[in-house]
């Protein structure tokens, strides 16, 4: 059944469809609040407001119109909106990421060397996305990690396509000029010669 159908059949009195409408989307909403969260180190918040996602989505279903949005995204609409809701309510929205504190797996196979290159990589590419503002950064998080196209992103940001193209363009060329210094080190650039 595609998403319309089971709305269909929500809106006529199927509750239980609306049990597959969370099983499609609740890890791809999951990870969204989640990226979100990040920033004010509320990671801990991201079930209860996925949670909460999905029940002012429930007791919207009936004035959902998919003639006017898919429904992954109205329901990345709200999510976006319950998050930001609640990071005025925490008044943290300043704060940065912090690390993620999972340690990644090293495979045998490779030098301690390029493990801890990698980890820098990953820390200074978050740290960027963290110090953009709030629209590019969902902006850059719907289009990088969520894999969605201009139109979804332009209707769940509130915005034009032409836009989120913009958003788009200044948050790469922001974290491009963030991470320069990085990829221009003379330093490193020996270090990634041992990775040959």
């Amino acid at each position: 059944m595609t998403d319309s159908q089971l709305i269909r059949e929500i809106k006529e009195g199927n509750l239980e469809c609306y049990a597959e409408l969370i099983r499609r989307y609740e890890k791809k909403i999951l990870a969204f609040v989640t990226h979100l969260l990040r920033q004010a180190h509320l990671e801990h918040m991201a079930e209860d407001i996925c949670q909460d996602t999905f029940y002012k989505a429930y007791k919207s279903i009936h004035s959902f119109r998919d003639v006017e949005a898919t429904f992954s995204t109205w329901l990345y609409t709200i999510a976006r909106n319950t998050v930001l809701s609640e990071l005025r309510k925490s008044r943290n929205s300043d704060v940065y990421l912090e690390d993620n504190p999972q340690v990644p797996l090293a495979s045998y196979d490779r030098l301690p060397e390029q493990v801890l290159l990698r980890n820098e990589r990953e820390h200074l590419v978050r740290q960027a996305i963290n110090n953009l503002p709030e629209k590019q950064r969902s902006a850059l998080i719907l289009r990088e990690y969520e894999q969605m196209d201009y139109n979804e992103i332009a209707t769940i940001l509130d915005l034009t396509v032409s836009s989120v193209k913009s958003l788009l363009f200044r948050a790469r060329q922001s974290i491009r000029a963030q991470l320069e210094a990085y990829i221009l080190d003379p330093h490193l650039d020996e270090a990634e010669g041992m990775n040959r």
